[in-house]
């Protein structure tokens, strides 16, 4: 079997946002995995309208061409990685509108989350999870959460140290996260391809 593809999304677009430090840190974490292969993902990279469909491509297929390549792009992943920053308790407006452009793309694929943010992401990350099951994704109970001192440490509102200052409080989860990712990936992409 061929090494499940995992894309790692970008969830904030904000000019001023801190998620390029956690996925460089991650993207280098990833580098030449034993079991995945993993791309970055940056919505500021997509041209998605919002959603303006009839409706979902699970009951009729889409008709904007960029939300037709939206779809096509994420067809060839067999999982993903969503960077979560916490907006009001929630996910960016920008993720939540991404997921809403496609349905069957997302379908019987592990999804898993590095969250940052006072708490992590914690309620954004518990958030994307429920949505996730709607998708019929399979939403991964491991996650990186970057929150508190951490947070604080290598956020430019506070230190703004490098990622490997707060690394040794990370390494469990994301050990964890990719064990079960890789278990879960192989899984379900065998399941899809029977």
């Amino acid at each position: 079997m061929q090494k499940p593809r995992i894309a790692v999304i970008i969830s904030s677009t904000r000019d001023t946002r801190f998620a390029d430090k956690p996925a460089a840190w991650l993207m280098d974490k990833v580098k030449g995995h034993a079991d995945l292969d993993f791309e970055l993902l940056d919505l500021r990279d997509q041209d998605l309208p919002f959603f303006n469909e009839k409706a979902s491509n699970r009951f009729a297929p889409s008709e904007d061409p960029r939300v037709v390549a939206w779809q096509q792009k994420l067809e060839g992943f067999d999982g993903f990685v969503f960077l979560v920053a916490e907006y009001n308790h929630s996910i960016t407006g920008a993720l939540k509108n991404a997921l809403d452009q496609a349905y069957v793309e997302w379908n019987r694929k592990p999804m898993a989350a590095v969250g940052y943010g006072g708490v992590g992401a914690a309620r954004a990350v518990e958030h994307l999870r429920q949505i996730a099951v709607e998708l019929q994704l399979v939403p991964l109970n491991s996650a990186v959460h970057i929150g508190g001192g951490d947070f604080m440490k290598v956020s430019p509102m506070g230190e703004d140290a490098p990622m490997g200052a707060i690394e040794d409080h990370l390494q469990g989860s994301l050990d964890a996260l990719l064990e079960d990712l890789t278990w879960w990936a192989k899984a379900t992409k065998t399941a899809r391809e029977a």
